[in-house]
Formats: C-alpha cells, structure tokens, sequence
C-alpha cells in the first residue's frame, strides 16, 4: 500500500511540475475562466486529453520495458536528461520571470469554436508529447508495478490544475501577472524535475 500510495504522490508531483509552465493552453484555460465562457467544456477536454495521453505514456513505455527490460535503462536516461533539461530552463525562468498574458483573440463566445481551440492548443502542442508519452512515461516505467499508480496521481494532478485554472480564473488572475509569483513558483517546479532527472539517471 506505502508503496502505491508513494507512485500516485509521484505521478502527481511531476505533472505538477510539468503542467504549471507558462503556456497557450493555461493562457487559454484562465482567459476563458475570467470570461466564464465555457469553462466546463474547456477545462473537461484538457482534463480527458492528459489522461488520455498519460495512459497511452505510461502503458506504452512499460509495455517496451516489459518486453525488454535493458530499455528501461535507456529510458531513465533519456528521461532523466530531458527533465534536468527542463529544470534548468524552469530555473532560468525563475532568474527572469514572466507572466501569464490573458489577453488574446476573442472566440466569439462560439461554442464550436472554443472547443476546436481548446483541442489545437492541447493536441497540436509538440511539447505535450514530451511531456506525457517521454517524461511520464518514462518515469512511471521506473516504478514498475506501481505504473499505474503513478498515472492516477498524474491524472488528478491534472484535474486539480485545471479545475483551480479554469474555476478559480477570476482569483487567481492578479497571481498570474506578478513575475514575483512566477519566480517562486518556477523555482519550484525547477527543484522538482531536478530533482526527478537526478533520480531517473541514478535509477539506471
């Protein structure tokens, strides 16, 4: 059970750490959270969009582990290197913070077209299948049996994310524009996917 529970906390804290970056779909997600247009639709087709491509990462990457177990060695290397990647730009971030822009063309208040919006900026993003089919993936394959697990708790760290984006928008707007908020906040996430890659490539 300690062990299940510690790959779910996991599987949470890395797409945490991968989800909060600075991004057209969180611009989006909170840009409709603040007009109240559709956020339901919006912030629903994000959520089955990360569990979609979360389950596909993790069942796919330990399906190649499974078949060869000297791949997972690869993997965590490969992995771990992509995420002290992303830790340093996340700490480069942190040097000289951004903010979140929530301005942006108007969609008009079409249903349609918000949803085909929300589904470009989610499955046309080249950066998502980094994150979900390479990073998650690989991560989760380094907690064998306890993938699953893994991507439970990667799958509500979305749910949570998006939810508080997209609901709590109105709120959370002032934060988004203070560089200082992001500073904090991606000092974070970079001491996070450092801290994962050093344990990846240690893990090979």
């Amino acid at each position: 059970m300690g062990d299940v529970l510690f790959s779910a906390a996991a599987g949470f804290g890395a797409t945490m750490a991968l989800i909060v970056a600075i991004g057209a779909q969180n611009a989006f997600v909170l840009r409709q959270g603040i007009r109240r247009e559709a956020v339901l639709v919006v912030v629903l087709i994000c959520i089955f969009s990360d569990a979609i491509l979360v389950s596909l990462g993790v069942g796919g990457v330990g399906a190649i582990v499974g078949a060869s177990p000297e791949a997972l060695t690869v993997v965590a290397l490969v992995g771990g290197a992509f995420l002290l990647c992303y830790g340093a730009l996340a700490a480069r971030r942190a040097f000289k913070p951004a903010v979140l822009e929530t301005g942006g063309p108007e969609t008009g208040g079409s249903l349609r077209r918000i949803v085909l919006t929300t589904l470009a900026l989610t499955w046309l993003n080249p950066h998502v299948y980094l994150d979900t089919l390479l990073l998650l993936g690989a991560i989760a394959a380094g907690h064998g049996g306890g993938r699953w697990a893994f991507g439970v708790g990667s799958v509500l760290a979305s749910v949570i994310w998006f939810l508080v984006l997209g609901f709590g928008a109105r709120l959370l707007s002032g934060f988004f524009r203070k560089p200082s908020s992001w500073r904090v906040l991606d000092g974070l996430v970079a001491a996070t996917m450092i801290a994962l890659g050093v344990t990846l490539v240690a893990s090979a």
